[in-house]
């Protein structure tokens, strides 16, 4: 594998996938799959495919106007196509519910969403995830086997898939606002 592929994939709901891709959204949030190493947090992988899931998307949990992108499947397509990847630029822990309501304008996601990640497993702290994200025009495809099925973060691939010919969907400058943005959300 080299600098221009990638061999691991981040499940994620498509209609996030698609708003990573837009450039509408740009960050995510999670509690697991983080390790620390120096005293510093990281993910397991920092740059990755975008692998998008279908059947357990919630419209409930989305602003108004993303909800009608959800479709209702009942299984998961028997292809996948990686609408993009991304690279890991910042991770920041989320030091509180009020703080991260100051961010509401920078995802897609409605008040039960951003409670149920609060809630689930409280003991654990929440990291909110700036990404850079680049598109595909031609989203490269593989097979959907068992093996990628499951609740599970992280797939790996069974092959590097190329991340030529892909773009970024915001501008450097673009990215570094919401970085000053959360930055200054999450100060003391």
């Amino acid at each position: 594998m080299d600098d221009e592929s990638l061999q691991v994939a981040l499940k994620e709901w498509d209609v996030v996938c698609n708003a990573l891709c837009r450039g509408q959204q740009h960050i995510l949030l999670r509690k697991g799959g983080i390790l620390e190493s120096g005293g510093e947090f990281e993910l397991e992988e920092s740059r990755f495919l975008f692998f998008p899931t279908f059947v357990h998307q919630n419209a409930d949990g989305l602003k108004k106007p993303y909800r009608q992108s959800v479709a209702v499947v009942h299984s998961e397509p028997t292809t996948i196509h990686f609408p993009g990847w991304a690279s890991v630029e910042k991770i920041f822990r989320v030091p509180d519910r009020p703080r991260m309501d100051r961010l509401a304008d920078l995802h897609i996601w409605d008040t039960p969403l951003i409670d149920m990640r609060f809630n689930y497993r409280p003991q654990y702290p929440l990291y909110l995830l700036l990404l850079k994200t680049w598109k595909f025009f031609h989203p490269p495809q593989i097979e959907n086997t068992l093996e990628f099925a499951g609740c599970k973060s992280w797939v790996p691939l069974p092959h590097a898939i190329s991340t030529k010919g892909a773009v970024p969907a915001c501008s450097d400058e673009v990215l570094e606002k919401v970085k000053i943005r959360i930055a200054e959300a999450f100060a003391d």
